[in-house]
């Protein structure tokens, strides 16, 4: 019983580091970059709900993508390694 809560105890901690960490790499975008991820959403957005869907990213520039993801926190590297 005892290494039953031990156990839980260590991935509780585990995990709360986890996201915590994650929520770090989360950086606040500037109005410069606001403005500029906006203008590729509304440049991409086909179907204008307000955000790229996985269709709509396919269909972006590289440099488009790549401007995507780093203003995205570094997201969609799925999406980056298919154009390479």
């Amino acid at each position: 019983m005892k290494k039953l809560i031990l156990t839980i105890a260590a991935m509780s901690c585990i995990f709360s580091l986890t996201v915590t960490a994650a929520e770090q790499d989360k950086k606040e975008l500037t109005a410069d970059q606001k403005k500029e991820k906006k203008a590729l959403v509304e440049k991409y957005d086909t179907n204008k709900d307000g955000k790229l869907d996985k269709e709509e990213r396919a269909k972006m520039s590289k440099e488009d993508k790549q401007k995507y993801a780093e203003l995205n926190g570094g997201g969609h590297k799925k999406d980056e390694k298919k154009d390479k």
